[in-house]
């Protein structure tokens, strides 16, 4: 048998919850699914401390559980499980959940988020959040005046490494080939900045640390085979990130990255009825705060859309009554 409801969020994290909040205290009963990791990426992230309402930061986890509190507190129903796929093609929207259990859906509010890329080292896992990070914006306070790397040559690497030039003692460009793709401007403003030292042709081999977490980094020339190590006490990952958005191709439009492409200043996706919010549709600010506003924005635009579509559905009843 099929689950009908009027408000379905998919996916969980600071965009997912508050659609949450707002959709439930309109009273529209959403249902929210948590996806394969529940509370989204907050949940490996230690210290919070640039979201408003807490003087003191929080930890990521805690946070996390707060939201889904908050969520339940005014009628959200919170279930576990991953969408694996969906199917937009009419109306109302159908939804899959763990290959096997339908949901039959009068709006959707997709906050499925996006995962850092990494390089693939096993270090990176021992010392995430000990010295690893992918968010620069995010983490960058807890290294002021130490030294630093960031990977990548993309304008997100440039921006991340100018960004923690104005915190840290010096900043390591890790560049995997002899010229960065990003723009030129980016690129001058981190040729420009004193404590910018740019290894080109340069690739990190390994991640070195203890129990305090990251002490260096070991990297080899991949135009010589020259190896060396550089001491260092945090090391920033910026090679992009992966919208998980795949399921919804075919029916949403995005961009080539499978960023979700909403219309300007709204939620609304080029399905009726269908919103995106949070990291899935962003890939410019990519923030907790930034994500908790558009979900917002997600559960505001979905009660328009209810509220129009039973007017709607009145003016027929009256029509066909005359």
């Amino acid at each position: 048998m099929s689950e009908k409801v009027k408000v379905l969020i998919i996916g969980s994290g600071p965009a997912g919850y508050t659609a949450a909040i707002y959709a439930a205290r309109a009273g529209l009963k959403p249902v929210l699914y948590t996806g394969s990791q529940p509370g989204g990426q907050l949940t490996i992230t230690n210290d919070v401390e640039n979201f408003p309402g807490y003087p003191e930061g929080i930890n990521g986890p805690q946070m996390m559980v707060d939201l889904q509190k908050q969520a339940e507190r005014f009628g959200t129903k919170i279930n576990y499980g991953l969408v694996t796929s969906v199917d937009f093609s009419g109306y109302p929207h159908k939804v899959i959940v763990d290959e096997k259990h339908e949901v039959i859906a009068e709006t959707v509010i997709i906050a499925t988020g996006a995962t850092a890329k990494y390089l693939g080292l096993p270090s990176e896992k021992e010392y995430y959040n000990r010295g690893v990070s992918a968010c620069a914006v995010c983490d960058g306070y807890f290294y002021r005046g130490k030294d630093v790397a960031v990977v990548g040559a993309g304008d997100s690497a440039a921006e991340e490494a100018t960004y923690l030039a104005n915190l840290c003692a010096k900043v390591h460009l890790i560049v995997r080939r002899d010229e960065m793709r990003a723009s030129k401007i980016m690129q001058q403003r981190v040729f420009k900045a004193p404590n910018i030292e740019v290894h080109w042709n340069t690739e990190t081999e390994e991640i070195i640390g203890d129990d305090s977490g990251v002490t260096g980094i070991r990297v080899v020339n991949n135009k010589t085979g020259e190896k060396k190590e550089i001491q260092l006490q945090g090391f920033f990952l910026a090679i992009g990130h992966q919208p998980n958005t795949e399921i919804f191709r075919g029916y949403i439009d995005m961009d080539d990255k499978g960023y979700i492409n909403v219309m300007p200043g709204t939620s609304k996706t080029n399905i009726p009825g269908v919103f995106a919010v949070g990291d899935a549709a962003d890939k410019v600010y990519r923030q907790a705060i930034t994500a908790a506003g558009s979900g917002c924005m997600g559960a505001l635009d979905a009660e328009k859309f209810l509220v129009a579509k039973e007017l709607e559905v009145g003016s027929l009843m009256t029509t066909a009554h005359v």
